[in-house]
């Protein structure tokens, strides 16, 4: 699937471009593609820099969690549900409560601390993979459910809408919590469809409804507070709970004995030896989205679908929101590019920068999550993680725009 999809990005643009040159006259698209490649490549290690100081930090810190007993609680905590879920999982492996960890991390919008966990999570699920090169079902389900984006304090979102000037930079709140929530359940559907996990069994439902009725009551609380208010709290709770995590591990470990400090050394190391590894995966999957989006196949896909949309007689306002939709899964940076220039084109408060931001906070870098997880362990043939992924990104945009209209329309 990865080679096929790699090989896609530049046939595609390859087509484009000589679309572009033979039809429309302009040469110098060949230059854009180009020169989107070395940039492509230069902004690949620029992420790197990003992910050696932060999955060394990370992944140090978490070395003392396991010592002091953490990760092995929150395994046994879970292992019914994910005995069901993940059955070639044995109950009470590390891996389930390094899972634990980067869902809430996601939850939270700390996306610092979650990638490291997960890494971490997705390392130590491939040492029971029979067969290192294949994804198993177990990272599969754990990777589109990390694609699916299930984000609760879309804090960086706020950022964005408060620096372009947004009256109520909350305001999409509500809209990016039901919209991320679309995602992840077709996410965890569409996986447990193709692999046949017994979502509806009791054991499942057990640990999951009370999930979905706390964040009901959640949601139905957040909606009594002000702008101002929701905006405060979003920001105090993501930073008070990324402070309260680090000083539980190191304080848990001083109380059962562990030697912190030499811990977080052994920890920080790990750390770099899984980054320095994730370049290649990331040169080759940044380059090739470089190229497409040089190529001007991206236009083209945008003025088919306004095509389409307005021979269907439907409202075609969403459509200009859509550049952030088909980046995303691509390049975070280019999506919140995307994201920034219809904000600024169109009006921080118009309808489509409602909708960006809605997307934007409600789906993943698919691609980009995909090349960092799977590239961290090896893993070249994904299964079907690439169109479970997808498929989970597509119902977040979906979901987006009809809660838009529903919200703003």
């Amino acid at each position: 699937m990865l080679n096929a999809l790699w090989l896609g990005f530049f046939l595609v643009a390859a087509v484009a471009a000589l679309a572009q040159w033979l039809v429309g006259g302009q040469a110098d698209v060949f230059s854009a593609m180009v020169q989107a490649l070395f940039s492509m490549a230069k902004l690949s290690v620029e992420v790197m820099v990003l992910l050696f100081g932060t999955l060394t930090l990370w992944l140090g810190f978490l070395r003392i969690a396991e010592k002091a007993g953490v990760v092995e609680w929150l395994a046994k905590v879970l292992g019914p549900l994910f005995s069901k879920l993940m059955p070639e999982v044995p109950r009470g492996h590390p891996a389930l409560g390094l899972i634990t960890l980067n869902f809430a991390a996601n939850g939270l919008g700390l996306d610092n601390a979650a990638t490291p966990m997960g890494l971490k999570a997705m390392r130590s699920l491939q040492e029971l993979n029979p067969r290192p090169d294949t994804a198993t079902n177990a990272q599969i389900l754990f990777l589109v459910l990390n694609a699916s984006s299930l984000t609760l304090l879309p804090v960086t979102i706020f950022m964005y809408r408060m620096q372009q000037g947004a009256a109520d930079p909350t305001l999409v709140f509500l809209p990016i919590l039901l919209a991320t929530s679309a995602s992840t359940l077709v996410g965890l559907l569409s996986v447990a469809l193709v692999q046949r996990l017994p979502i509806f069994s009791p054991v499942v439902l057990a640990y999951l409804l009370p999930v979905a009725l706390a964040l009901g009551a959640f949601m139905a609380f957040l909606t009594t507070l002000s702008a101002a208010a929701l905006a405060q709290l979003s920001s105090l709770m993501g930073n008070l709970t990324l402070f309260a995590l680090i000083v539980l591990f190191v304080g848990l470990g001083a109380w059962r004995k562990v030697a912190v400090y030499d811990s977080f050394i052994e920890g920080a190391k790990e750390g770099f030896d899984v980054a320095k590894g994730l370049l290649p995966y990331l040169v080759a999957m940044l380059c090739a989205v470089g190229v497409f989006r040089a190529s001007g196949a991206l236009e083209y896909a945008l003025s088919g679908i306004r095509w389409v949309v307005h021979a269907m007689g439907m409202d075609a306002r969403f459509v200009d929101a859509l550049p952030t939709a088909l980046v995303k899964p691509f390049s975070g940076s280019a999506a919140r590019a995307m994201l920034i220039e219809t904000m600024q084109s169109q009006g921080v408060d118009s309808f489509a920068a409602l909708v960006a931001a809605t997307i934007q906070g409600s789906t993943e870098t698919t691609f980009y999550v995909l090349a960092v997880y799977f590239g961290a362990v090896g893993i070249q043939r994904a299964r079907h993680a690439v169109p479970c992924a997808l498929l989970a990104e597509l119902a977040g945009v979906v979901a987006a725009i009809v809660v838009c209209y529903h919200f703003f329309g």
